[in-house]
């Protein structure tokens, strides 16, 4: 008797093994999952900054300056381009995104370490991320400071270097400019992806969508009448966080409103499209929302330069991460929200983020063609 019982249990839990296994979902899930975190994270979960593009200008050009540039170089942080840009030319690059720091070295720098035993230069950085901005800081104190023990180790003299640091677009580096966008971002796509997809998968659980479908409307019209309303929602989610940002965390809104407001219904146009895409292959609510957290959620969060550079991330992560709708949205945000530039600035971004969002409305309407209709 007692050994029937454990045969029995034996073949039941033989049968699960059977399921789980026989199912490709539930295998992904068990551990496709886990290994993509654990690959991801582990490149990603770091405070270090690597390779961050900077701009060095020498009017110095003596023993000191380039003494110091050289250090610079040796430095696996930074990615240093020397020029002899103007003050105008160099915010110009900072607007642009092309780098991410500034160093300037005045005229007579080593002669007045020489004989003053103090020298000054001046570290312009982008303020905008205040995380990246005070870890690229700390990494020149630090290459600084190497340099002072090493000359004063030569000369037995206290040299001091003083940094006199300017921080662009957020000088008091508060956390709201750099979140918010990342935010509105996130919103956006978890509204918009999640959402419609669940919506259109829960019709077709029902049996609902083959009704809808035969109904006088085309069926490309019936599925944009159930994506108008999360369009709306998340154009009131927009209002919502732009008042927070202006009113309770004093955010000001330094370019166009109404650029702001196109680009975002660009973004959300894109987002529906992506939610559209995942519900014709969905046979679930449960599949379709595991898909978007997985496919979207994730990507946003650290594909697009809100919480981690992509400088950091290795080549493979770059590339993917130019396909992710969401990137480029950020970038836009944060140029027009807090540096107040136009759309000369993010016309690139714009037709990247325009390109995308006419492929995935094509690759919809073919798919609900021969899925659907």
């Amino acid at each position: 008797m007692r050994n029937s019982a454990l045969r029995q249990l034996f073949a039941f839990v033989q049968k699960e093994f059977y399921h789980v296994f026989r199912d490709r979902k539930t295998l992904l899930m068990l551990f496709g999952v886990p290994i993509a975190q654990i690959l991801l994270f582990g490149f990603l979960l770091t405070n270090e900054i690597k390779n961050a593009k900077i701009v060095v200008c020498d009017y110095a050009k003596d023993y000191g300056s380039q003494e110091i540039i050289r250090k610079i170089e040796a430095s696996k942080y930074f990615n240093v381009k020397k020029a002899s840009l103007s003050h105008d030319e160099i915010e110009a690059a900072f607007k642009s995104g092309e780098i991410k720091m500034a160093i300037v070295f005045p005229a007579g720098f080593y002669n007045d370490l020489s004989h003053l035993n103090k020298a000054q230069i001046q570290v312009i950085a982008d303020g905008s991320d205040p995380n990246t901005a005070t870890t690229l800081t700390s990494y020149l104190s630090s290459i600084l400071r190497d340099y002072q023990s090493q000359e004063m180790a030569q000369n037995n003299m206290p040299y001091t270097i003083v940094p006199e640091v300017k921080m662009l677009y957020n000088p008091e580096l508060l956390g709201a400019p750099n979140f918010v966008p990342g935010v509105m971002a996130l919103v956006l796509m978890l509204v918009c992806a999640m959402m419609t997809s669940i919506s259109i998968v829960k019709e077709k659980e029902l049996g609902t969508m083959e009704i809808l479908l035969v109904s006088p409307l085309k069926p490309f019209l019936v599925i944009i009448s159930k994506t108008i309303p999360y369009l709306l929602i998340s154009l009131m989610n927009l209002v919502v966080i732009l008042s927070l940002s202006v009113f309770l965390l004093h955010l000001e809104i330094k370019g166009s409103v109404l650029l702001l407001f196109a680009e975002s219904t660009l973004f959300i146009i894109s987002s529906l499209a992506l939610g559209l895409l995942i519900s014709v292959n969905a046979e679930s609510q449960m599949s379709a929302m595991m898909t978007s957290q997985l496919s979207l959620m994730m990507p946003t969060m650290i594909l697009t330069g809100f919480m981690f550079p992509i400088e950091n991330m290795p080549w493979v992560l770059r590339m993917i991460s130019n396909i992710v709708p969401s990137k480029y949205y950020y970038t836009i945000v944060k140029a027009v929200m807090l540096k107040g530039l136009g759309f000369s600035a993010i016309w690139q971004e714009t037709l990247i983020l325009g390109f995308i969002t006419f492929v995935l409305v094509m690759l919809n309407l073919r798919n609900f063609k021969t899925r659907l209709a």
